[in-house]
């Protein structure tokens, strides 16, 4: 198997992500707030994608010794270091998940969930347990969970499918989609700040050095190269059910207010 294999394998799902209904949906502002109180979840488990990748790659353990890595090192760190510690639009240094929590405060967006959510992860409650504390919604919860699982095997291939297919290969496409479909970019501009340092973070090597690094990890492993298109498919998949309910839930309103 092969990268090609497997992008072509799952093209139509990344099809019907670029164009699914959802964008279409994001037309107001109260279309957005909606839109973060559940992608904020999203927003959130990629950072542990990303430290169990950095793991894998570099070394933070104590002693340290070199993991000869090379490029991917750098991929892993660089993506860190931005997504950890970025400036805002101030210039102020905080983590995009901070950065995006803030915009929706800004923007008047229900961040209780999210609150909640993190308030029961800092008292050292599970993942699931604080998911049900915040009482999110089946798709949200379906969303995490399938991400936790994956971090859960403790196999790094795995991770490193659902980092590059269900989420780094995939945030310009998806991110400009949004952008261009939104009006009255005034009322959110930090979060449009948010939108557009992913497109500018994620659209130039990342992609590359991505794919790379599951070159790397499947090397002649053909189980590995299986499981990898399954992560791809599954990640992508439990990314478009959350779309689907972000969009009912927002055409709902609309029919509501109507």
């Amino acid at each position: 198997m092969s990268i090609e294999h497997i992008q072509k394998e799952i093209k139509g799902l990344r099809q019907e992500l670029k164009s699914h209904r959802l964008y279409q949906e994001l037309e107001t502002i109260e279309d957005i707030k909606i839109f973060t109180q559940d992608h904020v979840f999203a927003v959130w488990d990629f950072m542990s994608l990303l430290k169990t990748l950095q793991r894998e790659l570099t070394c933070v353990s104590i002693p340290w010794v070199p993991r000869k890595k090379g490029k991917l090192t750098q991929f892993i760190n660089e993506i860190a270091l931005a997504e950890e510690s970025d400036e805002d639009l101030t210039g102020e240094t905080k983590s995009h998940f901070e950065m995006y929590l803030e915009a929706m405060s800004k923007m008047g967006s229900n961040t209780e969930k999210i609150e909640t959510f993190m308030n029961e992860i800092s008292n050292n409650r599970s993942v699931s347990e604080a998911l049900h504390m915040a009482k999110v919604s089946k798709a949200v919860k379906n969303f995490v969970e399938v991400t936790f699982n994956t971090i859960y095997s403790n196999d790094a291939h795995k991770v490193a499918s659902a980092f590059t297919f269900g989420r780094e290969d995939l945030i310009p496409d998806m991110f400009v989609e949004i952008i261009q479909q939104t009006q009255d970019k005034e009322s959110f501009k930090d979060f449009l700040y948010y939108l557009n340092r992913h497109v500018e973070l994620d659209g130039d090597s990342h992609g590359p050095l991505s794919l790379e690094m599951i070159v790397e990890m499947c090397g002649d492993n053909q189980q590995k190269w299986d499981e990898v298109l399954a992560t791809a498919k599954q990640s992508l998949q439990v990314r478009i059910s959350l779309w689907d309910y972000i969009a009912d839930h927002i055409s709902k309103r609309k029919l509501i207010k109507i």
